[in-house]
């Protein structure tokens, strides 16, 4: 393999240009905004589709971007895609891998849509009340009459822009789990943990932890990040899985490491 050449030469073409574009859109994110005037997650990352800088093309956009505040971001997400993009893309095929990445990250964004509709009212008012020093009814009430009105209504739809959410980990958490389906038994390693654990396990723990967590968001309790973005990465990729099961498409990766 090294006398043919690098190993970043030797990835399958999906895995490979996946990250190159996650990585020409996060160096995009240093330069441009200076040029357009505003940050790119304000045209490319997903907002909540009441608010006034939502357009569809977010829902594909936001997972090719990244928090430029530091690395950790980006390098967490594209190192996951390249140990286990790998193995799937080569089991799977470039299409169907393709398909699945979007597919997940899609219905990542939807999962992330549908919470925020559920929950929007109840944490945008309390934020608003905790800002405006205002009791949470006073300021329900208030919000309720602006609403009433087209110029409140808009007032409200650019206030909601502040709901955004950025990144490929929906994506990457419904790789993770087809490598999970595909490969149960592989070993894997969590960092400073030298014990390995299965794959199934391991997934299996991380979609817990994503419970427990976008639950405690749930009761005002956010840390930031669009767990249940993961989850519904990690439940699109589950019943694309079982679609091409039950069609009979599906790799057998079987009991074992398979040939990754």
């Amino acid at each position: 393999m090294y006398n043919r050449g690098s190993i970043f030469s030797q990835m399958p073409p999906v895995t490979k240009n996946l990250i190159i574009i996650n990585l020409i859109v996060w160096l995009a994110m240093f330069v441009l905004p200076s040029r357009l005037g505003a940050g790119l997650e304000q045209f490319g990352g997903l907002h909540y589709f009441r608010a006034a800088d939502f357009n569809p093309a977010q829902l594909l956009t936001y997972m090719f971007m990244h928090s430029t505040t530091g690395v950790a971001h980006i390098f967490f997400n594209m190192f996951s895609l390249f140990m286990f993009g790998i193995a799937l893309e080569r089991t799977l095929g470039s299409a169907r891998f393709l398909f699945y990445y979007i597919s997940c990250g899609i219905g990542a964004a939807l999962v992330q849509e549908a919470v925020w509709a559920l929950t929007w009212e109840d944490t945008f008012v309390r934020l608003l009340a905790n800002a405006n020093h205002m009791d949470f009814p006073e300021m329900r009430e208030y919000l309720g009459q602006m609403m009433q009105t087209s110029e409140g209504s808009r007032q409200i739809s650019v206030m909601l822009n502040s709901f955004v959410t950025i990144g490929a980990s929906g994506a990457i958490y419904g790789i993770l789990l087809a490598f999970g389906m595909l490969f149960p038994n592989a070993p894997l390693y969590l960092f400073f943990v030298p014990v390995p654990i299965k794959a199934k396990w391991m997934v299996l723990g991380m979609g817990a932890i994503e419970v427990l967590i976008g639950m405690s968001e749930a009761v005002g309790k956010s840390d930031g990040v669009a767990h249940f973005a993961h989850l519904g990465g990690m439940i699109f990729g589950f019943l694309i899985i079982l679609y091409w099961k039950k069609k009979g498409t599906f790799g057998s990766g079987g009991s074992g490491y398979g040939g990754y």
